[in-house]
Protein backbone atom coordinates (compact mmCIF):
# COMPACT_ATOMS: atom_id res chain seq x y z
CA UNK A 1 0.00 0.00 0.00
CA UNK A 2 1.03 3.60 -0.43
CA UNK A 3 1.11 6.04 2.46
CA UNK A 4 -2.16 7.64 1.33
CA UNK A 5 -3.89 4.23 1.33
CA UNK A 6 -2.75 3.41 4.86
CA UNK A 7 -3.44 6.87 6.32
CA UNK A 8 -6.96 8.19 5.85
CA UNK A 9 -6.92 11.95 6.42
CA UNK A 10 -10.03 13.48 8.02
CA UNK A 11 -10.09 17.25 7.58
CA UNK A 12 -11.88 19.37 10.18
CA UNK A 13 -13.18 21.74 7.51
CA UNK A 14 -15.17 18.92 5.90
CA UNK A 15 -17.12 17.93 9.05
CA UNK A 16 -20.78 18.91 9.37
CA UNK A 17 -22.03 20.17 12.73
CA UNK A 18 -25.01 18.43 14.33
CA UNK A 19 -27.03 20.51 16.80
CA UNK A 20 -28.04 18.94 20.11
CA UNK A 21 -31.74 18.38 20.67
CA UNK A 22 -31.60 20.51 23.85
CA UNK A 23 -29.88 23.38 22.03
CA UNK A 24 -26.90 23.29 24.37
CA UNK A 25 -24.22 22.79 21.73
CA UNK A 26 -23.13 21.09 18.52
CA UNK A 27 -21.15 17.95 17.78
CA UNK A 28 -18.82 17.19 14.87
CA UNK A 29 -18.01 13.52 14.32
CA UNK A 30 -14.34 12.90 13.53
CA UNK A 31 -14.70 9.19 12.75
CA UNK A 32 -16.72 6.14 13.68
CA UNK A 33 -16.91 2.40 13.09
CA UNK A 34 -18.68 0.92 11.28
CA UNK A 35 -18.67 3.86 8.89
CA UNK A 36 -22.09 5.47 8.67
CA UNK A 37 -23.44 3.75 11.78
CA UNK A 38 -25.92 5.76 13.81
CA UNK A 39 -25.80 6.43 17.53
CA UNK A 40 -27.36 3.02 18.22
CA UNK A 41 -25.06 1.03 15.94
CA UNK A 42 -21.47 2.19 16.37
CA UNK A 43 -18.67 0.08 17.84
CA UNK A 44 -16.65 3.24 18.41
CA UNK A 45 -17.20 6.93 17.75
CA UNK A 46 -14.97 9.98 18.17
CA UNK A 47 -16.20 13.56 18.06
CA UNK A 48 -15.51 17.15 19.05
CA UNK A 49 -18.27 19.09 20.77
CA UNK A 50 -18.87 22.80 21.29
CA UNK A 51 -20.70 23.06 24.62
CA UNK A 52 -22.48 26.40 24.93
CA UNK A 53 -24.66 25.90 27.99
CA UNK A 54 -25.18 23.65 31.00
CA UNK A 55 -27.49 20.66 30.91
CA UNK A 56 -27.82 16.88 31.07
CA UNK A 57 -25.86 14.52 28.85
CA UNK A 58 -27.77 12.07 26.67
CA UNK A 59 -27.58 8.53 28.07
CA UNK A 60 -25.67 5.84 26.16
CA UNK A 61 -26.35 2.48 27.82
CA UNK A 62 -23.57 -0.06 27.33
CA UNK A 63 -21.09 2.57 26.14
CA UNK A 64 -17.85 3.65 27.81
CA UNK A 65 -16.98 7.33 27.42
CA UNK A 66 -13.76 9.34 27.70
CA UNK A 67 -14.04 13.14 27.59
CA UNK A 68 -11.11 15.57 27.34
CA UNK A 69 -11.28 19.33 27.73
CA UNK A 70 -9.68 21.05 24.73
CA UNK A 71 -10.66 24.69 25.04
CA UNK A 72 -12.42 26.93 27.58
CA UNK A 73 -12.54 27.31 31.37
CA UNK A 74 -13.86 23.81 31.98
CA UNK A 75 -16.91 22.19 33.48
CA UNK A 76 -18.13 20.10 36.38
CA UNK A 77 -19.74 16.77 35.51
CA UNK A 78 -22.09 15.25 38.05
CA UNK A 79 -22.01 11.51 37.33
CA UNK A 80 -24.58 9.48 39.29
CA UNK A 81 -24.54 12.15 42.00
CA UNK A 82 -20.75 12.53 42.28
CA UNK A 83 -19.11 15.76 41.07
CA UNK A 84 -15.98 15.64 38.91
CA UNK A 85 -14.13 18.79 37.84
CA UNK A 86 -13.07 18.62 34.19
CA UNK A 87 -11.18 21.91 34.25
CA UNK A 88 -7.64 20.92 33.24
CA UNK A 89 -7.06 20.84 29.48
CA UNK A 90 -5.90 17.63 27.83
CA UNK A 91 -6.60 15.40 30.84
CA UNK A 92 -8.96 12.53 29.85
CA UNK A 93 -11.86 11.67 32.15
CA UNK A 94 -13.62 8.30 31.80
CA UNK A 95 -17.19 7.48 32.84
CA UNK A 96 -19.98 5.05 31.87
CA UNK A 97 -22.40 6.29 29.24
CA UNK A 98 -25.47 4.98 31.05
CA UNK A 99 -24.71 7.02 34.17
CA UNK A 100 -26.99 9.97 34.89
CA UNK A 101 -24.67 12.83 33.93
CA UNK A 102 -25.19 16.58 34.18
CA UNK A 103 -22.82 19.33 33.00
CA UNK A 104 -22.21 22.69 34.69
CA UNK A 105 -19.92 25.15 32.88
CA UNK A 106 -17.31 26.98 34.94
CA UNK A 107 -17.31 30.31 33.14
CA UNK A 108 -18.19 30.03 29.49
CA UNK A 109 -18.39 27.73 26.48
CA UNK A 110 -15.97 24.83 26.10
CA UNK A 111 -14.77 22.48 23.40
CA UNK A 112 -14.31 18.86 24.38
CA UNK A 113 -12.98 15.73 22.70
CA UNK A 114 -15.17 12.64 23.07
CA UNK A 115 -14.35 8.96 22.64
CA UNK A 116 -17.16 6.40 22.93
CA UNK A 117 -16.82 2.61 22.68
CA UNK A 118 -19.42 -0.14 22.82
CA UNK A 119 -18.68 -2.13 25.98
CA UNK A 120 -18.00 -5.80 25.28
CA UNK A 121 -17.09 -5.11 21.65
CA UNK A 122 -14.27 -2.55 21.67
CA UNK A 123 -11.96 -0.95 24.23
CA UNK A 124 -10.04 2.30 23.77
CA UNK A 125 -6.90 3.92 25.11
CA UNK A 126 -6.50 7.71 24.87
CA UNK A 127 -2.96 9.08 24.94
CA UNK A 128 -1.94 12.72 24.55
CA UNK A 129 1.33 13.34 22.67
CA UNK A 130 3.16 16.62 23.31
CA UNK A 131 6.37 15.50 21.58
CA UNK A 132 7.26 13.24 18.65
CA UNK A 133 6.47 9.58 19.27
CA UNK A 134 5.98 6.18 17.68
CA UNK A 135 2.71 4.29 17.26
CA UNK A 136 2.44 0.57 16.51
CA UNK A 137 -0.87 -0.67 15.14
CA UNK A 138 -1.39 -4.41 15.79
CA UNK A 139 -3.26 -6.64 13.37
CA UNK A 140 -7.00 -6.12 13.71
CA UNK A 141 -6.76 -2.88 15.71
CA UNK A 142 -7.34 0.73 14.64
CA UNK A 143 -5.67 3.97 15.71
CA UNK A 144 -7.06 7.46 15.25
CA UNK A 145 -4.75 10.49 15.52
CA UNK A 146 -6.36 13.90 16.12
CA UNK A 147 -4.48 17.19 16.42
CA UNK A 148 -5.99 19.10 19.36
CA UNK A 149 -3.60 22.06 19.57
CA UNK A 150 -1.02 23.51 17.20
CA UNK A 151 -0.19 21.17 14.34
CA UNK A 152 1.02 17.61 13.83
CA UNK A 153 2.11 15.14 11.17
CA UNK A 154 1.90 11.39 10.66
CA UNK A 155 4.15 9.14 8.60
CA UNK A 156 3.84 5.47 7.68
CA UNK A 157 7.26 4.14 8.65
CA UNK A 158 6.82 0.89 6.73
CA UNK A 159 6.03 2.72 3.49
CA UNK A 160 8.94 5.14 3.63
CA UNK A 161 12.25 3.88 2.27
CA UNK A 162 14.52 6.67 3.49
CA UNK A 163 18.14 6.90 2.35
CA UNK A 164 20.59 5.62 4.92
CA UNK A 165 22.01 9.10 5.49
CA UNK A 166 18.60 10.82 5.75
CA UNK A 167 18.13 12.62 9.04
CA UNK A 168 14.87 11.89 10.86
CA UNK A 169 13.25 15.07 12.23
CA UNK A 170 13.74 15.02 16.00
CA UNK A 171 11.94 18.24 16.92
CA UNK A 172 8.48 17.47 15.57
CA UNK A 173 8.91 19.27 12.26
CA UNK A 174 7.51 17.52 9.21
CA UNK A 175 9.44 15.52 6.66
CA UNK A 176 8.74 14.97 2.97
CA UNK A 177 6.76 11.75 3.56
CA UNK A 178 4.60 13.15 6.38
CA UNK A 179 0.87 13.80 6.23
CA UNK A 180 0.40 17.23 7.79
CA UNK A 181 -2.48 17.87 10.20
CA UNK A 182 -3.84 21.24 11.27
CA UNK A 183 -5.85 21.78 14.42
CA UNK A 184 -8.74 19.30 14.74
CA UNK A 185 -7.69 17.38 11.61
CA UNK A 186 -7.54 13.62 12.08
CA UNK A 187 -5.80 10.62 10.55
CA UNK A 188 -7.08 7.05 10.72
CA UNK A 189 -4.20 4.57 10.58
CA UNK A 190 -5.14 1.50 8.57
CA UNK A 191 -2.40 -0.69 10.09
CA UNK A 192 -0.95 -3.02 10.91
CA UNK A 193 2.50 -1.52 11.19
CA UNK A 194 4.63 1.27 12.61
CA UNK A 195 3.86 4.98 12.28
CA UNK A 196 5.58 8.14 13.43
CA UNK A 197 3.60 10.99 15.00
CA UNK A 198 5.37 14.34 14.95
CA UNK A 199 4.20 17.05 17.35
CA UNK A 200 6.02 20.41 17.26
CA UNK A 201 6.74 22.28 20.48
CA UNK A 202 3.55 23.51 22.08
CA UNK A 203 1.29 21.12 20.22
CA UNK A 204 -1.00 18.43 21.62
CA UNK A 205 -2.19 15.43 19.63
CA UNK A 206 -4.56 12.68 20.76
CA UNK A 207 -3.70 9.11 19.81
CA UNK A 208 -6.73 6.86 20.33
CA UNK A 209 -6.13 3.10 20.09
CA UNK A 210 -9.12 0.81 19.53
CA UNK A 211 -8.89 -2.90 20.23
CA UNK A 212 -11.57 -5.53 19.77
CA UNK A 213 -12.68 -7.19 23.01
CA UNK A 214 -11.36 -10.72 23.25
Amino acid sequence: MTTSERIQVLRAAERPATAWLNGGGVTREVAGHPAGAGLDGFDWRVSLADVASAGPFSPFPGVDRVITLVEGPGMVLTVDGAEHAVDAPFRPFAFPGEAETDCRLLGGPVVDFNVMTRRGRVGAGVDLFTAPGAVDVPEGDSVLVVCLAGSAAVADVAAVAAPADAAEPADGTTGAADVALDRFDGALLAGPGAYAVRVPHGGVTAVVSFRASR
